[in-house]
């Protein structure tokens, strides 16, 4: 099988105690304690997709993950992922917006992209015709995690979500369990567990390259 692993949003203003919407949610642990280090052992890069929340944000008030500070930063080291990350600004990742990412420019209003992010999928994840499944890591299950799941399979990617490595946005594993088993979750993507996974990257040693 041919696989590659996105994460999304896993930010310290999400991930970390001291970002502006933290809640404990057991998947961060999963991914820096059991995941980076297998990915790390076998030499498996995975792409990212980040958040600029800056202001403004019609139809969006909050206003977290700017660039330049603590909270924009990614939980996942630089060893262990391709570059460039894609950055989004609303929920569904085919949303930027002009200095996205920039820490020292005003960014300007969001607008819909649908090709350039369809380019950077192509570029750094493969095309569909080429991929068994992509696997969805990160925050979170009911948010944006959700909205890369519609944007992918809508492009014809299979969609797989890695359970112990997502949460919902209140980090309740009940929730959480509730979510994977039924819409709308269940008409874009399904889940699979870790001991799954960890298998059939270590049986066909073709996990996502460099």
């Amino acid at each position: 099988m041919k696989i590659k692993i996105v994460c999304v949003d896993l930010q310290n203003d999400f991930a970390s105690p001291r970002g502006k919407h933290y809640a404990l949610r057991p998947s961060v642990s999963f991914i820096a304690d059991t995941l980076m280090p297998f990915l790390r052992e076998h030499s498996i890069k995975i792409t990212e997709i980040i958040s600029d929340y800056r202001q403004p944000r019609p139809g969006d008030l909050g206003d977290c993950c700017n660039p330049g500070t603590f909270g924009y930063g990614s939980q996942i080291p630089d060893d262990v992922k391709l570059k460039p990350v894609w950055i989004k600004c609303m929920n569904s990742p085919i949303w930027t917006r002009n200095n996205i990412g920039d820490p020292g420019r005003e960014p300007g209003l969001p607008y819909q992209d649908p090709k350039a992010f369809t380019k950077w999928l192509s570029s750094l994840v493969g095309k569909p015709k080429d991929l068994d499944i992509v696997v969805l890591i990160g925050l979170t299950l009911d948010c944006c995690v959700l909205s890369t799941a519609q944007e992918l399979r809508w492009r014809g990617y299979k969609v797989r979500v890695l359970s112990e490595a997502t949460d919902t946005s209140s980090g309740s594993r009940k929730e959480k369990s509730r979510m994977l088993k039924c819409p709308p979750f269940t008409n874009w993507a399904r889940s699979i567990s870790w001991s799954y996974l960890r298998a059939v990257l270590r049986k066909t040693n073709s996990g996502p390259q460099a």
